[in-house]
């Protein structure tokens, strides 16, 4: 399969509300106590960097949203400098502090500790001198994308250039790391099976009481390598008399009582042991979408064929951080999501979010309740989205 680069760097951009969903759904491990003297604390000089950002583009935006949003980070805005090639400006919270032309006397002025290039356009604009003279006094310079990264878990993509996934050493894995994940895919599968047996008999039957419709629901799903498999899910809904759309908010009304319950609880998924035991799947991975989307998807969406180079997973990184998606603006921002999983796929990401998956299942946070914060929470439906065959 061919990969095609997108030509444009500023479409799709994450909207403001994605971003809120992200932080709401957030978790942090910290007793709410403690957490509220570190904020207290880290203000002061000592234990806050202070951050001078080169532009005020989308990307500076992203930035200013996830620090602010972020007290615990130890990064406090000191200044943004206007790259005089996007339109607006990044916010009106920290102030402008003059143009690139300028960034001599803006450096020597906000003493930063940190500076963070989100330039929109870096070719002939990027101040070379300037920064290498910063580096050598002692000062962090960082790529604006690495940091939106490792402030927000998510890959901002509208800003992601081809040579960042070329020259990153993150995106190379071990046959040791990509047979470890396989091998706790195989084993849980088995195990489930196993374990689960009479409670999958027990789904059956209520299934077959419920609803004159079948009990498994299969369809074509797009795999590794951008290969074709039939997903095995249990059937949570009435059969569909015509065409029906791919989102999950438009088929709410074809919900069974049981389906219901199952989503819920996210029982629904338990069949697809059967596709890991397959090698369709593996236990942790981006979620397959079905074929009918995949022609659109690689289409409108930056670096979409990325997700075809790892098996796709039951449960996965942009599921436990955002849920279901409902338009092509929120598949776009679970990309984000789902290329920071390729760029950081490891056995203890696995277990992290197997861990969240789990708290997911016990708290009954499933797809019934996700879809309604997202879509209280989410702009309105765009015209462009796919709509065919079922769920």
């Amino acid at each position: 399969m061919t990969l095609e680069w997108p030509e444009h760097r500023n479409i799709a951009a994450p909207d403001e509300v994605g971003d809120l969903f992200h932080r709401r759904r957030g978790s942090n491990s910290v007793p709410l106590p403690l957490r509220a003297i570190s904020y207290s604390i880290m203000p002061s000089r000592p234990f806050v960097d202070r951050v001078l950002i080169l532009g005020t583009g989308a990307l500076a935006r992203q930035l200013i949203e996830e620090i602010e949003a972020h007290p615990d980070c130890r990064l406090a805005i000191v200044g943004v400098v206007n790259d005089a090639q996007s339109p607006g400006t990044a916010t009106s919270s920290p102030s402008i502090r003059g143009t690139l032309e300028h960034l001599d006397q803006i450096i020597r002025e906000v003493r930063p500790d940190r500076i963070v290039v989100a330039l929109a356009e870096r070719r002939g604009r990027l101040p070379l001198r300037q920064l290498l003279e910063a580096r050598m006094q002692g000062i962090i310079v960082e790529d604006g994308v690495e940091t939106y990264e490792r402030l927000a878990r998510k890959i901002p993509i509208e800003s992601l250039t081809p040579s960042h996934l070329i020259f990153s050493k993150d995106f190379k894995k071990s046959r040791l790391q990509l047979a470890s994940g396989r091998a706790l895919s195989l084993m849980v599968a088995t195990a489930g099976l196993v374990v689960c047996a009479p409670l999958l008999a027990l789904i059956a039957l209520a299934i077959k009481l419920d609803s004159r419709g079948p009990v498994l629901f299969v369809q074509e799903r797009v795999g590794k390598h951008a290969r074709t498999f039939r997903l095995i899910k249990f059937c949570t809904m009435h059969p569909a008399t015509h065409p029906t759309s791919q989102w999950v908010r438009d088929n709410n009304h074809r919900v069974t009582r049981v389906g219901k319950w199952l989503r819920k609880f996210r029982f629904d998924e338990l069949p697809q042991f059967i596709n890991i035991l397959r090698g369709d799947l593996n236990l942790v991975g981006p979620r397959p979408h079905p074929v009918s989307n995949f022609d659109l998807f690689l289409k409108k969406i930056p670096y979409y064929a990325l997700r075809s180079v790892v098996r796709p997973g039951v449960t996965g990184w942009a599921q436990i951080r955002y849920g279901y998606a409902n338009d092509l603006s929120e598949e776009t921002e679970k990309m984000r999501y789902d290329l920071y999983f390729i760029k950081h796929l490891s056995l203890w990401l696995d277990l992290r979010i197997l861990i969240d998956t789990v708290k997911t299942v016990l708290f009954a946070r499933g797809s019934t309740s996700t879809t309604t914060f997202v879509a209280l929470a989410k702009q309105s439906a765009r015209d462009d989205s796919p709509r065919s065959s079922r769920v």
